[in-house]
């Protein structure tokens, strides 16, 4: 079972692309793809952040907008389309957070922010390679601690539910996600 599932993933990521690319071109169902393949997800991640039903559903429409507006940016040899997306989400439930006065949701944020709350247009700039730098560096991970780390990180999920799904013991899962994450160390301390 294990085998077919990076070819499952392999099959989902250049969907996904292809998606992305045909929005980028304007087509509207390409968008209705998108969001089927990714609505669950990226609902999650503004859940998370957001704490309100109502709002992460607000933020979401918010969210694909931006996916609409933005398709064209996606090059998908420089991060998945499933992290670029959970990005969007993200940051757009961050700034839901920011808007309500509801405080920071991530420490580097506050760290990069100039006396006014905005990050100055270096710091932008720094975050902006660093993010582009973590995804290569992601992407070059084997397949199941790249899966375990994307959903333990960008999506939230538990050891435990990350072991379950992939059907392994949680130890297992555990040094999947521990020699991932030195082998993410090793890649970012060589740039």
């Amino acid at each position: 079972m294990s085998s077919t599932l990076p070819i499952a993933g392999d099959r989902a990521r250049e969907r996904l692309v292809q998606a992305l690319s045909a929005v980028a071109g304007g087509d509207r169902k390409a968008l209705k793809t998108v969001y089927d393949l990714t609505a669950a997800k990226l609902m999650g991640v503004c859940l998370r952040i957001c704490q309100d039903r109502e709002a992460a559903e607000d933020v979401m429409q918010d969210v694909y907008l931006k996916v609409w507006d933005r398709a064209g940016r996606f090059d998908a040899s420089r991060a998945s389309p499933i992290t670029w997306l959970c990005t969007i989400a993200r940051n757009t439930a961050i700034d839901w957070r920011r808007a309500r006065g509801l405080g920071e949701t991530a420490p580097v944020e506050a760290a990069l922010a100039l006396p006014d709350g905005r990050p100055s247009a270096e710091a932008l700039l720094e975050a902006g390679e660093t993010q582009a730098r973590i995804f290569d560096c992601i992407e070059a991970l084997d397949e199941k601690p790249r899966a375990a780390i994307r959903a333990a990180f960008f999506q939230g999920c538990t050891y435990s539910e990350l072991a379950q799904v992939a059907a392994v013991p949680l130890g297992t899962m555990k040094s999947w996600i521990r020699r991932g994450l030195l082998q993410l160390r090793g890649c970012l301390g060589d740039g």
